[in-house]
């Protein structure tokens, strides 16, 4: 029945100090209930700090958390992001885009606007029929103006940022406001048998560290959950193919240039090439599959989009490799211990779910702590089953991009169409939607990590073929479906002239700042 009071984070980076800042903002040390939250991660280990883009999730996190978003801005040279643009995952032609954006559809999810739009389907793309946001992207424009305070919206957006001095700017505020303890130190062993509680971390300059729970942010190593206690780790790679990465930093031509408000997404024979623009530089990398294309070719179609992208010198930027094994734990929260970040798992950078797992796992950690070590047990087993349920909902959402493609020029995407890679839980979605286009009622849980409304935008976006009955209720609702595209086209003229460009609003930000 002690009462849970001590907490110890293993590992930095995005993971640990976004767990870090989530746990001391919500039980900060005042009166009887107060937890101390201590951080120790390697001096000598790096993280791997590539993932630059998050979800809208990302401004409740930091407004919980108690950072400034001008400061977050500024100090992680941080840009807006509202959704990604997709290029040439359908077939490969040069009109081969669409958009998924942050925004829902209008109307969403009163009403289902996608059976009223595929008549004009030849005429206007879904995401411009239905929301403002994918024009608005494609004249980089931001999502709000210099007068919208802080974290406040016109049109809904996440950010694109500098992951390393992200992590700087967590923890600065985590140890200086919020009094996380910091040691940067080695840990040298587990006190504590595999079928027992970890009672200590032995540690090479501070001794025994003891709490009494402890959670693992070590990044692939996985030291305590996978290590020290052998939970195992579940391979995707017969449904995910992508397992290494070519990532590279580049600079603007033209530092005043504007800045791209989405992210790109560009297929290519073996993968497909990111590409964000932050306020101060561009991140552009490579995702592909070792099983369908060498390193050396990997390098040469990636040297080839920057050969193809205005104002970039190729030969004096150099690639970094990333290797990964798309999968995740058989458990996530094992007796005393929870996993959060990459020591639970990864999949690879499509749709930007990384980030915003860690953001779902910490927030469920805090507000969920238990409050002694009897009802741990309980919250860990809810914590597992909603994490299970969470990995498995988005590896079929990744896989719905590769499924719904017509690309015929490499093995890559013949393979990924293949039936045995696709999981029964995405096979039987896409034969209900051959009948009915996705509904929220298609999807088990009201906190979904995709809503169904991510799942028009795809669809719809690489052309799936639908013949939904047109029922008595869709048909009273051509009236209102008609009122919502009409109301939105002219919502979209009165954006275009109104909005700020992305780059002038950064510009603003860092001079001025955002009303509170």
């Amino acid at each position: 029945m002690q009462p849970t009071r001590k907490i110890v984070i293993v590992g930095g980076g995005s993971a640990g100090w976004i767990t870090a800042g989530l746990l001391a903002s919500e039980h900060g040390s005042a009166g009887d209930t107060g937890i101390t939250v201590t951080l120790i991660e390697s001096p000598d280990v790096q993280t791997i700090g590539v993932g630059e883009g998050t979800w809208p999730t990302m401004r409740s996190t930091l407004r919980r958390i108690g950072i400034s978003e001008s400061e977050f801005v500024v100090k992680c040279a941080a840009s807006f992001k509202q959704g990604t643009r997709f290029s040439g995952w359908v077939d490969g032609g040069d009109d081969d885009i669409y958009y998924h954006p942050f925004s829902a559809p209008a109307g969403y999810p009163g009403i289902n606007l996608a059976p009223h739009w595929q008549p004009h389907a030849e005429r206007i793309g879904f995401a411009n029929a239905v929301g403002t946001q994918a024009r608005v992207c494609d004249r980089r424009l931001a999502p709000k103006q210099a007068s919208t305070p802080e974290y406040a919206h016109v049109l809904n957006y996440g950010y694109h940022l500098d992951a390393g001095k992200f992590a700087e700017l967590l923890q600065h505020h985590c140890t200086r406001v919020l009094g996380v303890k910091h040691l940067l130190d080695h840990v040298t062993g587990i006190n504590g048998q595999p079928d027992s509680d970890i009672r200590s971390l032995a540690t090479a300059q501070n001794g025994d560290l003891e709490a009494d729970l402890f959670i693992d942010c070590t990044g692939f190593a996985a030291l305590l959950l996978g290590r020290h206690y052998g939970v195992g780790h579940i391979p995707q790679d017969h449904v995910l193919f992508n397992n290494c990465a070519l990532a590279a930093q580049v600079p603007y031509s033209d530092p005043n240039g504007e800045v791209e408000s989405q992210t790109n997404s560009t297929a290519r024979e073996s993968g497909w090439i990111w590409d964000i623009g932050l306020s101060s530089r561009r991140g552009i990398g490579y995702v592909y599959s070792s099983q369908h294309a060498s390193d050396d070719r990997a390098h040469d179609i990636l040297r080839d989009y920057l050969n193809r992208s205005p104002g970039i010198d190729p030969s004096g930027i150099e690639a970094r490799k990333i290797s990964f094994s798309p999968g995740y734990r058989e458990r996530f929260w094992h007796r005393n211990c929870v996993a959060v970040g990459m020591s639970a798992g990864f999949l690879e950078p499509l749709e930007a779910s990384a980030l915003v797992m860690i953001e779902l796992a910490a927030t469920m950690i805090s507000e969920q702590l238990p409050a002694n070590r009897e009802s741990m047990d309980i919250v860990a087993r809810r914590f597992n089953e909603k994490f299970k349920y969470r990995w498995e909902r988005i590896i079929d959402f990744l896989k719905l991009h590769y499924v719904l493609s017509q690309r015929a020029d490499s093995a890559y995407w013949a393979d990924n169409r293949a039936s045995e890679s696709i999981p029964d839980s995405l096979a039987e979605l896409l034969t209900l939607w051959r009948h009915q286009l996705p509904g929220p009622s298609d999807l088990a849980q009201v906190d979904e990590v995709f809503s169904a409304a991510s799942y028009q935008y795809v669809l719809c976006g690489m052309g799936f073929q639908t013949r939904p009955r047109m029922s008595a209720s869709i048909r009273n609702q051509r009236d209102q479906a008609g009122a919502l595209f009409t109301d939105n086209e002219r919502m979209t003229r009165r954006m275009l002239q109104q909005l700020p460009g992305n780059r002038a609003l950064l510009a603003h930000v860092a001079a001025n700042g955002l009303p509170a």
